[in-house]
């Protein structure tokens, strides 16, 4: 069972006192990817122009560009609302980065109204994610959107 109490501590420890987004989502990511139980890619994307593109990640090689509405972050990032997809190759077009991956979860980062990216995170488990996840994640959401 993850701890979710003893995370968000850990991230709000972390981006404490550090205001550089780049730096803050790499220990972000690192922290998710090590934490976390049966997941194999923890991650953001952040928007730019149209597309979502590759951040601070822990995981294999990822897709670099993600136009919006397209796959799970940018339906995402479309609808400025978490997704928890339970069977991915069941998403209407789901981009597959790494087959191992069968669920996911995305989580858009919002700042003054504003689409700034998702955090992205990829489980090689059916129904890997539920809404104590959800929660959590989007409060470190508006951690990283505080920065």
């Amino acid at each position: 069972m993850t701890d979710w109490n003893l995370i968000l501590k850990q991230a709000k420890a972390i981006i404490s006192g550090e205001t550089d987004l780049i730096a803050n989502t790499a220990n972000i990511s690192a922290l998710l990817f090590h934490e976390l139980n049966d997941i194999n890619w923890a991650g953001f994307y952040f928007l730019k122009g149209d597309e979502l593109v590759l951040g601070p990640f822990q995981g294999k090689a990822a897709c670099v560009r993600i136009p919006l509405n397209r796959g799970v972050c940018g339906a995402a990032a479309t609808r400025r609302e978490t997704l928890i997809v339970a069977d991915v190759h069941t998403f209407p077009g789901h981009i597959a980065c790494d087959s191992a991956s069968n669920s996911e979860i995305v989580v858009p980062i919002i700042k003054n109204n504003q689409l700034i990216g998702v955090i992205d995170i990829d489980s090689p488990i059916f129904n890997r994610f539920n809404e104590s996840d959800k929660a959590a994640l989007e409060k470190i959401a508006e951690m990283i959107a505080d920065i």
